[in-house]
């Protein structure tokens, strides 16, 4: 079969979503069909990494994992900056050529929107991958004080990540002898850490309680003034902060925004198959509005979906297996211990979680979710 003759499939964005769903094109389908992956970035980098780094528990270029180890038959992943969608004719135009698709999925995540919150980009931030990388030369010099972990809108990446930043920043501070002389802050638009797990936010609320850590749930920040160091929360309380490790509010790439795929900052879409109301047009992962968390193990179960779907159209058989809205998310409680919460939004009428207590013998299970990962999609060890 030449290419010209080939189901053309380009998926748009090299993260948890994209990775998954061509590499099970691949499995299933093979050089029978040509599949374009696309994403501006030349490596991926799990988001429990930023952590690591932050913290100085790992170097910034040990987490990265190329995309030139990611070789696939059928799938092509190339470097390029997507500067137009044109859904209606599943058109992609990017900085060096034009991609038509047969079957295109929108696969780009979700940004950080810092002109959202006035002051945010003078200030520092821990969900980027270079804010990390700069809070992890910050970090050193804060010897007392108030350090305040402010989050700017939900949804954002990750939901239990800022817990795990606070619990990790005590045993930080515990570490260098200045623990005593600092106070930690957390600052939450949901009312608990976890919303559908109440047993997994009782515990994170009991972790922050016995590390003398304050939990302010039910508010985000609104400003800050860095000339004054005060965060101004949306209910016009002031904070003053010493140490600010922010998370910026979240939206659609722009690129998405312009391209007329999106509803108030994400793109709508039927959530057990992924199907946006553009024929043919799938999004998957952080930019789609499914009611389910923003995180990677969410994006591999959308993307799964997809694939099944894909698959049983390209086979003419076959059944198709809609995204169940279930995750497993490892929690970060300190002193190397890690908890795990598997949530389950779409079997019962609303969202349920199973918690799992923290332990030093779950942390080989979160190595295993990136040491799996690592070898199915780049073939590392």
């Amino acid at each position: 079969m030449t290419t010209a003759s080939k189901p053309r499939i380009v998926v748009l964005g090299a993260g948890f979503g994209g990775l998954e769903l061509t590499t099970l094109l691949s499995e299933a389908l093979g050089d029978s069909i040509d599949v374009t992956l696309i994403d501006k970035g030349d490596a991926f980098v799990f988001g429990f990494s930023k952590l690591d780094v932050m913290f100085g528990h790992r170097e910034p270029e040990s987490v990265r994992l190329p995309y030139s180890h990611y070789a696939k038959p059928g799938v092509r992943l190339l470097k390029r900056t997507i500067t137009g969608i044109d859904p209606e004719r599943r058109r992609v135009t990017t900085d060096d050529g034009v991609f038509d698709a047969d079957y295109l999925v929108v696969a780009l995540g979700a940004e950080y929107d810092f002109n959202a919150t006035p002051g945010l980009s003078g200030t520092t931030e821990f969900y980027s991958v270079p804010g990390a990388e700069r809070l992890r030369g910050v970090l050193p010099t804060f010897t007392g004080g108030k350090a305040l972990i402010g989050v700017c809108g939900a949804p954002y990446k990750c939901p239990p990540a800022p817990s795990e930043c606070a619990l990790m920043l005590h045993d930080y501070l515990v570490k260098r002898g200045v623990r005593e002389a600092c106070e930690i802050t957390l600052v939450l638009p949901l009312g608990t850490p976890v919303p559908p797990s109440p047993e997994t936010s009782r515990a994170l609320m009991a972790a922050f309680a016995e590390r003398n850590i304050d939990f302010v749930g039910g508010r985000r920040v609104a400003s800050i003034d860095n000339d004054r160091n005060v965060a101004t929360l949306d209910d016009g309380r002031e904070m003053p902060f010493d140490l600010f490790l922010g998370v910026p509010k979240h939206r659609v790439p722009p690129v998405v925004l312009e391209s007329g795929m999106s509803e108030n900052g994400w793109i709508p879409v039927n959530p057990r198959t992924l199907e946006t109301k553009y024929e043919n047009v799938y999004a998957v992962g952080d930019g789609a509005n499914t009611g389910t968390p923003k995180a990677g193990v969410f994006a591999e179960g959308a993307a799964r979906a997809v694939a099944s779907a894909l698959i049983a159209r390209l086979r003419e058989s076959g059944d198709v297996v809609p995204y169940n809205g279930f995750g497993t998310c490892y929690i970060e409680f300190g002193a190397g211990r890690i908890g795990k919460v598997e949530v389950d939004f779409f079997s019962g009428p609303t969202p349920t979680g199973n918690y799992y207590e923290p332990s030093v013998d779950l942390r080989k299970d979160k190595e295993f979710f990136g040491s799996s990962r690592r070898a199915r999609w780049f073939g590392l060890g």
